[in-house]
């Protein structure tokens, strides 16, 4: 099974100068966990829910907030963001994700073409709903 039959197209993408306020609003609003990085078209990272909230002052909406506070929403998405993330092709196995998600601790592998454009991204939960379609057992191996 190839990459391209169960990669999520739902792209949703940040530039490097966006203020880390833009990528909490997106997260948030459309209840996602990576935005893709792009600049002239191109992948340049990955920034996850998670490193954002590592990001941001745990104060933020809170009676304690100070403008210290505030001001981490400022912060840039070339500050945080994943650099060099590793990427598959649309032709790219079920059997590659899942070494790639193996191999290294990330938990998304955007999907590009020959000129690094992203057409889609592959999330450990995508593996696992397709274990779970094709009903595999890890008693099988």
């Amino acid at each position: 099974m190839f990459v391209s039959e169960f990669m999520s197209t739902r792209l949703v993408t940040v530039e490097m100068d966006d203020r880390l306020s833009v990528v909490k609003e997106i997260l948030e609003n459309l209840k996602i966990h990576h935005l893709l990085v792009i600049e002239s078209q191109k992948v340049f990272g990955v920034i996850s829910d998670r490193d954002l909230y590592k990001a941001l002052s745990p104060n933020i909406g809170t009676m304690t907030e100070t403008l210290k506070d505030v001001a981490t929403l400022n912060k840039r998405v070339h500050q945080i963001m994943s650099r060099q993330p590793i990427v598959l092709t649309a032709n790219a196995t079920i059997d590659e994700a899942i070494a790639v998600f193996s191999a290294h601790t990330i938990s998304c592998i955007p999907i590009v073409d020959d000129a690094m454009k992203p057409i889609g991204i592959v999330t450990i939960r995508n593996i696992l709903n397709i274990l779970n379609k094709k009903k595999w057992s890890f008693s099988n191996y």
